[in-house]
Parts: structure tokens; C-alpha cells; sequence
């Protein structure tokens, strides 16, 4: 039996008196595409950054190709070569290039030499469609382009796995598909991502699996067209019901 890249058991994790993860069990095979839905402050986010260990959790494990990387002598640094993220607000470096900012993480952490790292960054800003700016500074780009040269940055540390936040929620309407388009394209490559969206149509064509995160619980899991089509629980046909009211009302 193959063991999964990714395996989350009984996850818990609170701030403070409030519960936000609650027991949370997920497992991701390589290639998977898992897209987490569900309202705010259900924990989606929390549940990335338990998976990379920017938040530290309470109880639970989280294992990455069978190594619990929340036990207390894990290498945090070792975790972030495997594990890629991309941000929602795009936290590229403002004095650096979309070069520069793609370079720097295999350069700083992997080791390579400026000519290797140059030549592994031009090639991930062409797959993202932007090698042609790649000697431009953040504030000269779009938003589009920003999160784009982020997607790039994350590839260029070539990790086993890729985890995105709401890597659309800070751009403009217009600016969304340049960015669903490029993470399409990543799960036609079989880059395996856990990704925290409200893009539907993205989640509908790409996801290998839906998962409905509510107060801390996963509370349904399924296949694309099971989920949004016959979805089991209460919770999820109540939660898709108001996304359609929601994007029926949007002129």
C-alpha cells in the first residue's frame, strides 16, 4: 500500500479559548489537487499553516512522505524545501526583481550557485508567462503578475508540495483568471496542492477532491461532482446554496 505525501490525523488547534481546528483528519496522494471551501474563520488557512509550521498546533500529527513533521525535533528549514507556499497578499520582496524574488529561495536555501538559480528562475517566470518581466520591481507590476512571480518563487524550490491561500482574494475581478489559468496548468503538470479558494469553476475542473472545512470540522469530502452536485450534508448544501445566491446577485 502506497503511503500518502501528505497525512494530517486528528489535528486540533486553538488560540486562546477559541477552537479552530477540531480533529481534522486528511490525507493527499501525490498529484492530488485538494481544494479546502467553507466559510470564514473555518479554519481553512490555519489548517496551511499547521501543514508548513508557520502556527504550531496542540495535538495531532502532520506527516509529509511518512516523516511527522510537528514532532518537536523536526527541521522546520528541511519541511520548507518540500513544502511551498503561496500567500494570498503575494509578500514578494519590494527591492528585489521578479527575478531576484524567485532566485533568492534556491540560492539562500538550497545552495546554488547565481548562474544555476538565474537560469532555474527564468524558467519558472516563463512558465508562469512572465520571463518577459523579469527584470521588473513589484510596484511595477499587477496584482495578476505579482501573485504569478509568487507562484513562480514556490516552483523554483521544486517542492513536493504546493499550498495555496486564497492566492486570488486580493485581486481585482479581472485579474483572477491569469491566475486560475497558471494554477490549472500546475495540476495538469500533477503538482500536488492543497488549495484554500473561493474560485468554484477552479475547484469544479481541477480539484481531485473538495473538502468542506466548518467550525474546525471537515465536514464533507468528496470528488468535484459529488460534492457539488448530490452533497450529503446540511452544512454543504446550505454553504453552496449561498455561494449561488451570492454570485447570482454579483452584476
Amino acid at each position: 500500500m502506497t503511503r500518502p505525501l501528505l497525512d494530517i490525523d486528528d489535528l486540533y488547534k486553538s488560540y486562546g479559548s477559541e477552537d479552530v481546528l477540531e480533529g481534522v483528519d486528511l490525507e493527499m496522494d501525490r498529484g492530488d489537487v485538494t481544494v479546502l471551501i467553507g466559510p470564514s474563520g473555518s479554519g481553512k488557512s490555519t489548517l496551511l499553516r499547521c501543514v508548513n509550521q508557520l502556527t504550531d498546533i496542540d495535538s495531532g500529527t502532520v506527516a509529509l512522505d511518512g516523516t511527522d513533521v510537528t514532532r518537536p525535533e523536526a527541521d522546520v528549514n528541511e519541511l520548507r524545501k518540500q513544502v511551498g507556499m503561496v500567500f494570498q497578499d503575494f509578500n514578494l520582496f519590494a527591492h528585489l526583481t521578479a527575478l531576484g524574488n524567485v532566485t533568492l529561495g534556491p540560492r539562500k536555501v538550497l545552495g546554488m550557485d547565481a548562474d544555476e538559480a538565474r537560469e532555474r528562475g527564468r524558467e519558472h517566470l516563463e512558465q508562469v508567462g512572465l520571463l518577459d518581466q523579469a527584470d521588473s520591481y513589484p510596484a511595477e507590476l499587477s496584482g495578476g503578475q505579482q501573485q504569478r512571480v509568487g507562484i513562480a518563487r514556490a516552483l523554483a524550490m521544486d517542492p513536493e508540495l504546493l499550498l495555496f491561500d486564497e492566492p486570488t482574494s486580493a485581486l481585482d475581478p479581472e485579474l483572477v483568471g491569469e491566475v486560475v489559468d497558471v494554477m490549472r496548468d500546475l495540476a495538469d503538470r500533477g503538482i500536488t496542492m492543497l488549495v484554500v479558494s473561493h474560485e468554484m469553476g477552479f475547484a469544479r475542473s481541477a480539484a481531485s477532491d473538495i473538502v468542506f472545512l466548518d467550525d474546525g470540522e471537515i465536514v464533507e469530502h468528496g470528488p468535484p461532482e459529488q460534492l457539488f452536485e448530490t452533497p450529503e450534508a446540511d452544512r454543504t448544501r446550505e454553504f453552496l446554496g449561498r455561494l449561488q445566491t451570492e454570485h447570482e446577485g454579483t452584476p
